[in-house]
């Protein structure tokens, strides 16, 4: 790990300082996703420091998703660092810059525009000005217990899920969820069900810890159950996205979600459920959870607030079943990985106070518009050349490609030309036969930025396929 020098920035609190080191060696390629890091204790030695500063910086970094921890495995560089870094350190203000602002059609993000940054101003201060000695403190390795309770009783009354608090969990984000759970079942080795096309991040996660993954198709009902069944049917875990399936927006049947919950019983598995985006559908009412239909316990729940408020916040939780309370509860104390107290009390106001139903009900009459911008946008200028994906919900976009063009290339192209799109390729671990471009429409506002963009996006397309077609009269 590169050197740390205290001493260089006497105006910055000694924690800020090591934060920033380790950050700077992040952005500059000095550290790399799957590095280990120094313990708390060795850097502290190595520094002459206080091991309350050092694993202030470090809790600081996990919080902001640069580092991830792992218990007795230690403390690596995350695999999926933010897409988004910055140079100066979060206690110093700096105005925004282009380098922090989100490129166009990028996923992952909701609309940050309409996010109410007055209401979460007021209440994280409020909570800032009640911080006393206990909260100075270690907390609870399950996460702040209003806002367990606060998840308990919005699941139960939004998502169906009948839980208590002591079965959730609060993480750094859906990775931390991840590697909680990988750790805590002992997924080294074993096999686990994938949707394929599949969350790319997830996949990334679970093969660096040495899960065994076995892709399963998915079409208009979802993911093949039997498929599974035929190929591999002792799979330790089964990660599923069934209310709005990642990328391709397809819901699980019923038929199947019996199908998979039989088979968890059957062979005493596990189904981890990814319930990302699932309050943001448009025709009809949101789909009930399939851990409400879950007679046996045998369904992890899983949630995040990145999609719901803003991902800066990096805070996810997971409900686990009965008989796995114990051993979750071992793991996270082992790994401490923890979120800042103030921002979980935060969100814990924000649901209690009511005003968490009340944003997802506005954005869900916003997304609902911009949407259809994008999709009109789309279908009036790339006629013959895209074809727009009916999904009924969801914050992304899959825009399938009409004319034989590499969807990586277009990709590739298009952020040159500021859009950030994502290959459907990249999600596949089977190759298919169908290309397709994934993007978001929550940050896009109006009817002229829709057909600028989707201007743009054509644009891009058309220039890749004039440079496939020089090539191939190049080779007669």
């Amino acid at each position: 790990m590169p050197s740390v020098n205290v001493a260089t920035e006497p105006g910055l609190p000694k924690y800020l300082v090591v934060y920033r080191r380790i950050r700077s060696a992040i952005d500059d390629g000095q550290l790399r996703p799957g590095d280990r890091v120094p313990s708390v204790r060795a850097l502290a030695a190595e520094l002459n420091l206080a091991r309350g500063t050092v694993e202030t910086a470090y809790e600081l970094l996990i919080s902001e998703g640069y580092l991830t921890a792992r218990g007795q495995a230690g403390t690596i560089i995350a695999l999926d660092l933010p897409a988004l870094t910055m140079t100066s350190s979060p206690a110093e203000n700096a105005a925004p810059t282009e380098r922090n602002q989100p490129l166009a059609l990028q996923m992952g993000l909701p609309a940050l525009d309409a996010f109410p940054r007055k209401l979460w101003s007021r209440l994280i201060t409020q909570r800032a000005r009640q911080t006393d000695i206990a909260g100075l403190s270690f907390s609870d390795p399950r996460g702040y217990a209003p806002l367990r309770s606060a998840i308990t009783t919005y699941l139960g009354l939004y998502r169906g899920v009948q839980c208590t608090p002591d079965q959730v969990f609060i993480c750094t984000g859906y990775n931390a969820v991840l590697e909680l759970v990988c750790e805590s079942l002992e997924m080294g080795g074993q096999g686990c069900w994938f949707e394929d096309p599949g969350y790319v991040h997830a996949r990334q996660i679970l093969l660096n810890r040495g899960v065994e993954l076995i892709p399963l198709p998915v079409d208009g009902d979802g993911l093949r159950v039997e498929h599974g069944i035929r190929l591999h049917p002792a799979a330790r875990l089964a990660l599923v996205t069934p209310a709005h399936q990642s990328p391709l927006g397809v819901a699980l049947s019923p038929e199947r979600r019996r199908a998979l919950l039989d088979w968890a019983q059957a062979q005493s598995s596990w189904v981890l459920e990814d319930d990302y985006d699932s309050e943001f559908r448009y025709r009809g009412r949101p789909l009930p959870a399939l851990k409400s239909q879950d007679v046996h316990d045998r369904a992890l729940y899983a949630g995040t607030f990145s999609k719901m408020l803003f991902p800066g916040l990096r805070l996810a939780y997971l409900v686990v079943p009965r008989e796995l309370v114990e051993r979750f509860e071992q793991v996270a104390r082992l790994w401490r990985n923890r979120c800042p107290e103030l921002l979980q009390a935060t969100v814990s106001d924000f649901l209690s106070q009511g005003h968490f139903t009340r944003h997802l009900k506005k954005m869900r009459q916003l997304y609902s518009v911009r949407r259809a911008l994008l999709v009109k946008a789309l279908e009036e200028l790339g006629g013959g050349i895209v074809k727009v994906d009916p999904q009924a919900g969801g914050i992304n976009l899959l825009v399938r490609l009409l004319i034989g063009v590499p969807d990586f290339r277009i990709a590739e192209q298009a952020r040159v030309a500021g859009l950030s799109i994502e290959p459907l390729s990249r999600w596949q671990l089977l190759s298919g036969e169908e290309g397709g471009l994934l993007m978001s429409f929550t940050n896009v506002a109006s009817a002229e930025q829709a057909a600028e963009i989707a201007g743009r996006l054509l644009a891009v397309i058309a220039a890749a396929r004039a440079t496939d077609q020089d090539k191939a009269q190049g080779c007669r």
